[in-house]
């Protein structure tokens, strides 16, 4: 985004990347029309055509209820009885078909047993935030998930294995590589004294369970650090953390 739009990376060029994805027709024309088609170009050609699926609206449907869900737990059995499926398998193959479409991609709950992994619920992320405002409302109005999934594209984009904490406490990103949890990372709009307890013990149980030594919690503009129980958390903003990586 910012090598087309020739702006410095900062908090003024992380806001326009916040809002408006990275599509570069869009960025250039700045029109909501650029957006609605092309998601309807990738529901239709990509998914419906494509697997000569009959379900045209519920389709559609379920792809704007994920779109507009996005950071939040999902399991196939509650989109089986939300859009009137005939089963779990119909559910479970629409949400692979929009992955391969790369119109969003799912992130699995963290537990040792691979069985229990594929039976948890999962999270759901957008490929584009752009993308996401124009076409569903609710999550135009949401800074902490916008901002969530930005640093979820972030993550993607260097690491494979991602999952999603969630014990007595949740942990929003734990990076896996080479079997093993190599990071514990939360995303926090603003970090205040009503939520800052939340957010920390949401690190805290995956840094001693993992035997990691720093936590980081990614904010839109704050930096600190707190060091707790032996622990090391860093609080920075988005964008400062996505020129570093």
């Amino acid at each position: 985004m910012l090598e087309f739009t020739n702006l410095k990376p900062d908090i003024n060029s992380f806001e326009k990347y916040l809002t408006k994805g990275g599509f570069p027709e869009y960025l250039k024309y700045n029109k909501s029309e650029i957006l609605q088609e092309l998601l309807n170009d990738i529901i239709a050609r990509d998914i419906i055509v494509r697997h000569k699926l009959r379900e045209t609206k519920t389709v559609k449907e379920m792809a704007l209820y994920l779109l507009t869900n996005v950071g939040k737990e999902f399991s196939y059995n509650n989109l089986k009885k939300t859009f009137n499926l005939g089963s779990t398998n119909s559910a479970l193959s629409f949400v692979s078909y929009f992955e391969d479409s790369y119109l969003m991609f799912t992130v699995p709950k963290f537990d040792f047993s691979l069985k229990k992994q594929i039976i948890n619920p999962k999270k759901v992320y957008s490929i584009d935030n752009g993308l996401s405002n124009v076409n569903s409302a609710s999550f135009s109005s949401d800074r902490g998930r916008m901002l969530e999934n930005l640093v979820f594209l972030q993550l993607r984009r260097k690491y494979k294995e991602i999952f999603y904490f969630k014990e007595e406490n949740e942990c929003d990103f734990l990076i896996k590589d080479r079997n093993k949890v190599i990071a514990a990372i939360q995303v926090c709009y603003q970090l205040q004294e009503d939520n800052k307890k939340r957010e920390i013990d949401g690190l805290l149980t995956p840094l001693s369970e993992f035997s990691l030594t720093n936590g980081l919690i990614l904010t839109y503009n704050q930096e600190d650090e707190f060091k707790i129980n032996g622990k090391i958390i860093i609080v920075q903003p988005v964008w400062k953390w996505l020129s570093e990586t």
